[in-house]
C-alpha cells in the first residue's frame, strides 16, 4: 500500500469513525424548572420520560428549582442572565407578575400556533383556562397542576372518636364539634391547615361569595385593594382564634408544612390543597375521606365555588424557534386525554381538560375512589365576580404579610381585629407599589 493511498485510507476511516461517534439526530434540549417534590416529584419525571420516549428529536429535561416562592426567584435571575430554562412552573399567586413582565414570557397560544400544533383554549375546564388568560382572550401560561382547596379527614380517628367516618363535617360549627370529640378522645391535634392565605382567606372568600380584594378580586385591574376586614371574614377569624386557644386547630407553620402532619396521622383533619391526594394515597397508614371546603350555613350565597390554586407552566422569552416546537409537543402530549386523565387520577390535581375529566368519569375512578371528584364539582359550579379567582399584583409578598399578621392571632398576642386591620394596611401599600410599577 502506499503512502498516499494509506493516508487516504487512514483520513475515510477516521471521517467513519466520527460520523458513527454522532448521534443521527442531535436531540434538542428543553430546560423543565419545577417545584415538585416527593410523590408529585416523580410524577413530573415520569411525565418528561413518557415524552422523551415517545419521540426522539426533543428531551426535556426536569429540575426541581426548590418551593414555589424560590424557583420563581432563580427563574428572574436566571432570565436577567440569559439562562432562563425554556419551561418554568409558576404558582397561582405569581401569575399578575408573569403578566407583567413583557419580553420575559412568551404567550402559549402563540407558542403553539408558531409551532403548528392545533390549541383550542374551550378545550380547558372553564375555570382552570380563565384564570391564565389574559384580558384580550389570549391563553398565556399552560394549565398543569391545578388544584383547589378541600378538607380532608382521617376516618380511623373519627371513628375512634365515635364520629361518623361516612358523613365528614360540611360546615365550620360542626367541624368544631368534631375538633372537640377528637380531643375528647385524646387526639392532640383535632385540626390544622396548610397554605393559611389560600385556605381561610382566599378560597374562604369566593366560597362565601365575598370579596377578597376590590376591583373583582383585581381581575378588574391594578387598582384592587385589600377588602379582608368585613364582618365574614372577621367572624371566621375569630372562630379560627377560638379553637386555637381551645386547642381545637393546631397552628403547624407556613406554606404546606401541615401536609406532613396529617400523613403521618398526628393531626385528624385538614384544609388543603386538592394535590395532597397523591402523599395521602401513597404513605398514609389509615383509611382516610375528601370532603369540600367547609363553611357558614347562614351566609347568604355559601357555598359558592373555590378558587384555582397549584401552578401553570410559563414558556420564558428569548429562545429559539426550534426550542420553541418543542416546548409546544410537549404540552400538546400533556393535554392528551388519556396523559391528562393519568396525572388528575394519580395527583389529585384538576383534570387540565373536559375531555380528561369525562375519560376519568367513564373509567368508574370517581366511583372507586370517593372523594377525588370533590375538587372538580368546586370548581364547575357557576361563579360569581366575586368567585372566579384572585389575580393580584406582588401577590406572593400579601401571603407573607398575611402568614406574619394571623401567626400573631394563634399565639394569642394579637386579635383577629388586629390581624386583619394589618393585612389590609400592609396588604395594599403592596398593592399600591405594584400599581405604580405597571401603569
Amino acid at each position: 500500500m502506499s503512502l498516499h493511498f494509506r493516508a487516504k485510507f487512514h483520513a475515510v476511516a477516521l471521517a467513519l469513525g466520527a460520523a458513527c461517534a454522532l448521534p443521527a439526530h442531535a436531540q434538542t434540549e428543553i430546560q423543565w424548572w419545577h417545584s415538585m417534590s416527593g410523590a408529585l416529584g416523580e410524577w413530573v419525571n415520569d411525565l418528561a420520560k413518557e415524552f422523551n420516549e415517545s419521540q426522539q428529536e426533543y428531551r426535556v429535561t426536569p429540575t426541581y428549582k426548590g418551593q414555589y416562592g424560590e424557583s420563581m426567584t432563580a427563574a428572574i435571575a436566571a432570565f436577567r442572565s440569559g439562562n432562563a430554562p425554556h419551561i418554568l412552573q409558576v404558582f397561582e399567586v405569581g401569575t399578575a407578575t408573569m403578566m407583567a413582565s413583557k419580553g420575559a414570557i412568551k404567550p402559549v397560544a402563540e407558542v403553539m400556533k408558531e409551532a403548528g400544533l392545533a390549541f383550542d383554549p374551550k378545550a380547558y375546564v372553564p375555570a382552570v383556562a380563565g384564570y391564565y388568560t389574559a384580558p384580550n382572550g389570549q391563553m398565556l401560561s399552560f394549565p398543569f397542576n391545578s388544584s383547589t382547596t378541600v378538607f380532608f379527614y382521617n376516618k380511623d380517628a373519627f371513628k375512634a372518636a365515635g364520629l361518623d367516618a361516612d358523613k365528614p363535617p360540611k360546615t365550620w360549627p360542626e367541624v368544631k364539634e368534631a375538633a372537640q370529640k377528637l380531643k375528647a378522645a385524646g387526639h392532640k391535634c383535632p385540626l390544622t391547615t396548610s397554605w393559611v392565605s389560600w385556605t381561610q382567606l382566599e378560597s374562604f372568600s369566593a366560597w362565601h361569595n365575598v370579596l377578597f380584594a376590590t376591583e373583582n378580586n383585581g381581575f378588574g385591574g391594578t387598582g384592587a385593594r385589600m377588602a379582608v376586614d368585613s364582618p365574614v371574614h372577621l367572624r371566621h377569624i375569630e372562630n379560627l382564634a377560638d379553637m386555637a386557644k381551645d386547642g381545637l386547630l393546631i397552628y403547624k407553620g407556613r406554606g404546606n408544612l401541615a401536609d406532613a402532619t396529617f400523613v403521618s396521622g398526628e393531626c385528624a383533619m385538614t384544609t388543603g390543597s386538592s394535590g395532597l391526594y397523591a402523599n395521602v394515597k401513597r404513605n398514609a397508614k389509615f383509611a382516610s375521606g375528601i370532603s369540600t371546603l367547609p363553611y357558614y350555613p347562614d351566609v347568604q350565597g355559601a357555598p359558592q365555588n373555590t378558587v384555582i390554586g397549584g401552578a401553570s407552566l410559563w414558556v420564558m422569552g428569548g429562545k429559539k424557534a426550534d426550542e420553541y416546537k418543542g416546548v409546544g409537543k410537549f404540552f400538546a402530549f400533556l393535554a392528551q386525554p388519556e396523559v391528562a386523565a393519568r396525572s388528575h387520577q394519580r395527583t389529585g390535581y384538576l383534570p387540565v381538560t373536559i375531555a380528561a375529566y369525562e375519560l376519568t368519569e367513564k373509567s368508574g375512578f370517581y366511583k372507586e375512589n370517593p372523594g377525588t371528584d370533590v375538587a372538580v364539582q368546586q370548581m364547575i359550579r357557576q361563579t360569581t365576580d366575586k368567585s372566579r379567582g384572585i389575580r393580584l399584583g406582588n401577590f406572593v409578598q400579601i401571603r407573607t404579610i398575611v402568614d406574619e399578621e394571623l401567626e400573631g392571632v394563634w399565639s394569642g398576642k394579637q386579635s383577629p381585629k388586629q390581624a386583619l386591620d394589618a393585612v389590609v394596611k400592609r396588604g395594599n401599600e403592596q398593592l399600591e407599589r405594584f400599581q405604580k410599577a405597571h401603569k
